[in-house]
């Protein structure tokens, strides 16, 4: 059952301004109608019309629309046999596979919530996640690193039971034949595991017979993902997306690029699908398009480009270090990138250089957007085929407002063309934090969301992000965003990677370091970089320290993380003289 919703602007006497509606792409409507449906409906209506078509190639072996659905509908039952209800939380402890796409429909499908759980994790970052979500059931694989984790949780009392999946049945015969002969210490025992009782092999349930009963969904208010963020505060919180949340997303995200064609797609699967933005932009945009989805359970860099050659993706969303690992490959000219019709880039702040060079070497346009989890989560997006803005995270999607609001007083707009917080009102915002009343609160001002990010709009409604708040450097008194200092060093050629964060000194209260990686076979020392920077930012931006790394601490999808070196930085403050 689905319902069309009408967008409009938010219903209150001071109404932002929206000059983004005399400028809007052509072919997108901002005033579209967004249809409102449960959200295993893409998958279902995917089966329906391509049952055929493949659905899912993982390292080789596909499956179908129809045979992926008649895994659903199995799981599903399943699941329900196991108690799973209206409500329940089922957490996802899953590397990228078709065994995520398959429980994920299944738990929306059985009525049940979605929790995304990061495989990288700790057990005690799990069990703090787990107790917090109410996640009564876990779906993970029988991949040792995994199975380990379920195990301890499990021990520990706070979790109740898993269902755990083979690893080797998801690849060909053949592969799964050397997996197990030459792999085998890889794999967990779940059969002799000490928490055995706790434990439901797959086969067993999907060996229920029957069909699944229907569950009512409610879309607007059933919430189909948890999705934990640290939002502005670095607290985890787990964000409440509604089954209209992510389902209107996708549509937001597809009136976007009006040239995608049901059932000819190939989405290239790197991103992995338990980060909102891969969940909404790789998984669910691709299904809603019968979409072939190729899917990478880990990411390595030569073997990403092995799989493009061979595959031929049409469309590869990714973050920015993504792309500029593969521009940065000495063997990129070598790889034909050809298939791809556009590059979709979110999750950090894409370097004006880094596009330019991605594009001219591959000949493929990366269009940069804009969000955050509690936006399901796409908030903006450049147009494919409209005018180029460097450093525009472009317009808002259909249905959104992008309100700018005065730093010191949110409930203020600020004039235009002024740095102020990114509000954001549309249907793709949370229903709030699971649990936490008083977080969510403040975290609305009004119908807006306050997504803690500094921007700016132009008069043709186009976004430039500034800064985050919490990323802010006072120095001396003075303003200095981070961002603004890491495009002046990514104009130096010998630059790989930059991030900068705000260190103690004592003359400026604060001053910026700049951590560099540099391209491999180049060179540049920190004198010269001085030199590079003068020119670009004013004294009271350049670094006080600026130090070169072979690596940079990345988070799980491939964003720069600052969070690593400020520790480093505030230890070494502590530390006596």
């Amino acid at each position: 059952m689905s319902t069309m919703v009408r967008t409009r602007p938010p219903a209150n006497a001071s109404q932002p301004a929206m000059p983004w509606l005399d400028h809007y792409p052509r072919g997108v409507d901002w005033h579209m109608p967004l249809k409102v449906a449960p959200l295993y409906q893409l998958l279902d209506d995917a089966v329906a019309r391509f049952g055929g078509l493949t659905c899912t190639n993982f390292l080789g072996r596909t499956l179908t629309y129809a045979e992926l659905g008649r895994q659903v509908e199995q799981a599903t039952l399943g699941l329900q046999q196991l108690g799973v209800k209206k409500g329940t939380k089922v957490g996802l402890l899953l590397p990228n596979s078709p065994t995520f796409i398959v429980y994920f429909f299944a738990v929306l499908k059985a009525g049940g919530t979605v929790v995304n759980f990061n495989p990288l994790y700790t057990v005690a970052e799990l069990s703090q996640q787990v107790k917090d979500s109410d996640t009564e059931l876990m779906v993970t694989l029988d991949l040792k690193v995994l199975l380990d984790k379920v195990e301890a949780l499990i021990t520990a009392g706070c979790l109740q039971r898993a269902v755990v999946a083979s690893f080797p049945a998801l690849l060909p015969l053949a592969k799964a034949t050397l997996f197990r002969l030459f792999r085998a210490r890889e794999l967990g025992n779940p059969a002799a595991s000490p928490v055995r009782e706790k434990l439901l092999l797959e086969a067993e349930l999907m060996a229920a017979s029957g069909q699944p009963d229907p569950v009512a969904i409610d879309p607007i208010n059933d919430i189909a993902v948890l999705q934990y963020t640290g939002g502005t505060t670095g607290t985890p919180k787990g964000a409440m997306l509604s089954h209209a949340n992510v389902y209107v997303n996708v549509q937001q995200v597809s009136a976007t690029a009006p040239e995608l064609e049901d059932g000819v797609e190939r989405v290239f699967a790197v991103l992995p699908f338990f980060h909102v933005f891969a969940l909404t932009v790789v998984m669910n945009l691709g299904i809603a398009h019968a979409a072939e989805i190729i899917i990478m359970p880990r990411f390595n860099l030569d073997e990403a480009l092995k799989l493009i050659d061979k595959t031929r993706p049409t469309v590869l969303p990714g973050v920015p270090t993504l792309f500029n690992a593969l521009l940065n490959h000495p063997k990129i000219t070598n790889h034909d990138l050809s298939s791809l019709k556009f590059c979709l880039c979110g999750g950090a702040a894409l370097p004006i250089e880094v596009k330019q060079r991605f594009e001219k070497v591959t000949g493929c346009n990366v269009v940069e957007g804009y969000g955050l989890s509690e936006a399901s989560p796409v908030v903006t997006c450049n147009p494919i085929d409209g005018p180029v803005k460097a450093g525009s995270i472009g317009m808002p999607l259909a249905g959104t407002v992008v309100s700018l609001r005065d730093l010191a007083d949110p409930t203020q707009e600020v004039p235009l063309g002024e740095k102020g917080e990114i509000c954001v009102s549309g249907p793709q915002v949370m229903r709030g934090y699971y649990k936490r009343p008083k977080e969510t609160a403040d975290q609305m001002v009004g119908e807006f969301l306050r997504t803690g990010d500094v921007a700016r709009m132009d008069a043709d409604g186009f976004f430039f992000i500034e800064d985050r708040i919490k990323d802010l450097i006072i120095s001396s008194g003075f303003n200095v965003y981070p961002r603004r200092v890491e495009e002046a060093i990514y104009e130096h050629p010998a630059v790989a990677e930059a991030t900068v964060i705000g260190i103690r000194d004592k003359k400026r209260g604060e001053a910026p370091k700049a951590f560099v990686r540099l391209k491999e076979g180049m060179s540049a020392t920190v004198e010269e970089m001085l030199e590079h920077l003068a020119a670009r930012i004013s004294k009271i931006e350049m670094p006080s320290q600026i130090e070169f790394r072979d690596e940079l601490p990345k988070t799980m999808i491939g964003k720069l993380s600052k969070k690593e070196l400020k520790a480093e930085e505030d230890e070494k403050a502590r530390a006596p003289a």
